[in-house]
């Protein structure tokens, strides 16, 4: 084998795991302008009866999302949420401290409902327990799940919602292991407040599903014992446990950058670990599984925040306008969680629209995609189905932090059309590399249904609301061939590429 040549091999028996429909999640937080301006914008010539965007509804329809967490985030500690029901004009404005902005609660609960209906998505709800606790958790799960006949489910149909929500996931709360939380605990009193909660919670609707908060990232003192200790006291009533990374590139090194995808890869696997350590102390027949929560690139506007005039309506905040290596990134992020898909089953990009998302607008202007909009699109739309485990000969190569690192990543899916789809990624910024991918138990012969390339000669190159369309995927051919069972594919220099096969 050459130095940049690169083999891939796929057996129809190597099964990792089958993803879930909620891999394909998103975050959206009363933050900056990711409701007000973003979701929500009455008066906008694109509103609807609602004032919700209709070109952003659009583009999260395109974008393939199937589960977004609401409302929080750090804004969820300090959130009350009956602040956000019933008539509109009588909900308060109120300081909303996590970001330092004025919350008018025009955006509530029941608003989102309706909006995840219009877009035909699920609902996960994040409840308070950093200013609240117990007697709030129930409440809100009997406003929202519970037919009739209560206070508080006979509020929710005074409020004009004759048939429950059906909420069926649920966060215990929010990062609260960070000191910067409202309400922040020590994992055992968290662990504690999240089992009485959890208990009340399925006592009102034992259908839901629990997810507990893990570590708010890998570079925390704490983890992973927040993780081992808050198991501990919760395993038993908690169905998931929450991930949450952020990564950059503050350094503008761009292999470096590229490189800490493996710290997404080593969070999961120390997770994993933690979790059946703990199930195998307590002798448990339960397998806990993850929701990555919260995921992305986050870095370029942490500089611009910090003269954002406090206590405004919707200023904005963390408006990170990406370019191609954030792609990149964003890229090697899913085929990580396509590669964890065995115990990794809900995740969500943090955040939809306009706070570190992939879709901009503009007040009273249009909507746009990011570089980042692309790579998730393809992986929601072709990434349904068993992921295989893919066995790579490749070169690595070091930078300042990470040492032997591929110089390509790889995922494999097939999906429940019975295609085969390669999610690739060349990193070398220079070179183009030959792949020969060998597949091995099929029953059929495939051949290259579609190929679709995202590149760009220029790292630094986004797409803005006057040039949305500067960097876009294509489909080429030529540069894919397959005979028998051997797939060869040339992937072009910082490249990221799915290659469909159908039989």
């Amino acid at each position: 084998m050459s130095d940049t040549q690169v083999k891939l091999y796929l057996d129809r028996e190597f099964v990792i795991g089958k993803t879930e429909p909620r891999l394909f999640g998103f975050f959206v937080e009363h933050l900056g302008r990711c409701v007000y301006g973003g979701l929500y914008e009455p008066g906008h010539k694109f509103a609807d009866e609602l004032g919700f965007r209709k070109d952003v509804i659009e583009l999260v329809k395109e974008l393939g999302v199937t589960i977004i967490r609401y409302p929080g985030g750090n804004f969820v500690s300090g959130y009350r949420w009956e602040d956000g029901v019933g008539p509109v004009e009588k909900r308060p404005k109120q300081l909303e401290l996590a970001w330092g902005s004025i919350e008018t609660n025009h955006f509530g609960l029941n608003e989102f409902i309706q909006w995840t209906r219009r877009t035909v998505v699920e609902p996960l709800i994040t409840i308070n327990l950093g200013t609240r606790g117990i007697d709030s958790a129930r409440s809100i799960v009997e406003y929202c799940n519970h037919p009739s006949g209560t206070y508080l489910s006979d509020l929710r149909i005074e409020h004009g919602y004759k048939e429950p929500h059906n909420i069926k996931v649920w966060c215990l709360g929010n990062e609260m292991d960070g000191p910067w939380q409202i309400g922040h605990k020590s994992a055992e009193d968290y662990g504690k407040l999240a089992v009485e909660s959890a208990k009340v919670m399925k006592w009102v609707d034992p259908s839901i599903e629990l997810v507990v908060c893990g570590s708010s990232n890998p570079y925390m003192p704490t983890f992973p014992q927040w993780e081992a200790t808050v198991l501990d006291i919760a395993y038993d009533y908690v169905d998931y446990i929450s991930l949450h990374i952020y990564l950059g590139n503050r350094e503008d090194d761009t292999m470096n950058f590229l490189a800490k995808v493996t710290d997404m890869d080593r969070y999961i696997n120390t997770v994993v670990a933690t979790c059946d350590y703990v199930k195998a102390k307590k002798r448990s027949k339960k397998t806990l599984y993850l929701s990555f929560d919260e995921w992305n690139v986050w870095f370029h506007s942490r500089e611009k925040d910090k003269v954002i005039e406090p206590w405004s309506i919707a200023p904005p905040l963390l408006e990170d306008v990406y370019n191609f290596e954030d792609a990149m990134v964003v890229g090697g992020m899913l085929i990580t969680l396509l590669n964890h898909s065995d115990r990794v089953k809900i995740a969500c990009l943090a955040q939809l629209v306009n706070v570190i998302a992939p879709i901009m607008t503009e007040n009273n202007g249009p909507a746009w995609r990011q570089t980042i909009y692309y790579p998730f699109m393809y992986t929601a739309r072709y990434g349904k189905g068993e992921v295989l485990k893919p066995i790579i000969q490749c070169p690595v190569f070091n930078t300042k932090e990470f040492s032997d690192i591929p110089l390509v990543d790889a995922s494999a899916v097939l999906n429940e059309d019975g295609e085969l789809v390669l999610f690739l990624i060349n990193k070398s910024m220079e070179l183009s590399i030959p792949l020969e991918c060998v597949l091995r138990g099929f029953d059929k012969d495939f051949y290259v249904k579609k190929y679709i390339v995202y590149s760009s000669n220029d790292p630094k190159a986004g797409n803005t609301k006057d040039n949305p369309f500067n960097i876009v995927p294509r489909e080429v051919e030529n540069y894919c061939s397959i005979t028998g069972n051997t797939l060869t594919i040339k992937l072009e220099p910082f490249s990221w590429n799915a290659v469909i096969l159908a039989k």
